[in-house]
């Protein structure tokens, strides 16, 4: 006789000494009661071991508590994923698109580009203060910045004129600090559009002259005024992807 305690039992599996299994089951009685199930085995057969294949309330809840181990897992990871990214976006490099034609040839409407964020130092995010300086923007790189007039846009221009610089514009040529300025990204049209003339103007401490490389087509600097420092997100790195211009994919921005 075998007593085996509980009472959610699905089947019986009974093994001999040589650890097959018996084959006759018929004459099994079963007697049952509040705590306890009674198996009689009127063959007396040998076993070496009783083997229950059931679903106990224990077992529910392991397959319930492992159901949400695994929730859980998934939920966490998808949250480190999202805090890595948006750790990315604000510190490291993020990505825009180039919707004008302001920078023209060298960047193109519909271009997707990635910004360096990190190259000019730390910023605390929505506050666009520097905690740890790296670099200060050079001559001729090109920048994305908060327009001063409407911090809700973003602006992307080169740099022309850094912090000190005098600046003069006499058709359509760039002097600064009273030397011509070697200028192979500006593009003009042979006509009469755009501001040719301009200054002399000094560039105030911690900011920056801006304009954009499709001269006579771009609203920069020579219109509105100074970038200020603090303003300026990061330096445009590399196109990642443009349509319907595909083949500047992995294009490098200079």
């Amino acid at each position: 006789m075998v007593v085996i305690r509980g009472n959610l039992l699905k089947c019986i599996v009974i093994l001999r000494d040589d650890g097959k299994r018996a084959c006759s089951l018929r004459k099994i009685a079963l007697q049952k009661s509040n705590t306890y199930i009674t198996f009689f085995d009127s063959d007396g057969i040998s076993r070496k071991g009783l083997y229950l294949a059931r679903e106990s309330e224990k077992h529910k809840k392991e397959k319930k508590a492992r159901k949400k181990g695994l929730l859980r897992e998934y939920l966490e990871a998808a949250a480190i994923a999202i805090l890595l990214a948006l750790f990315i976006r604000a510190f490291v490099v993020q990505a825009f698109k180039i919707p004008s034609g302001s920078m023209e040839p060298t960047l193109l409407i519909g271009d997707h580009i990635l910004v360096n964020k990190f190259i000019y130092g730390i910023k605390v995010p929505f506050v666009n203060k520097t905690i740890i300086p790296i670099s200060e923007p050079k001559r001729g790189d090109i920048i994305v910045f908060i327009y001063p007039l409407d911090r809700k846009k973003d602006f992307i221009k080169r740099a022309i004129g850094l912090p000190g610089d005098e600046i003069r514009i006499v058709n359509n040529r760039i002097y600064i600090n009273g030397k011509p300025y070697d200028d192979p990204h500006g593009v003009y049209e042979a006509n009469e559009n755009g501001n040719r003339n301009l200054g002399p103007i000094i560039v105030p401490d911690d900011s920056l002259f801006v304009m954009g490389d499709n001269r006579d087509h771009s609203y920069d600097s020579r219109y509105w005024g100074f970038v200020p420092m603090e303003s300026v997100k990061g330096k445009a790195m590399i196109i990642y992807w443009s349509w319907p211009h595909w083949k500047r994919f992995a294009h490098i921005i200079k």
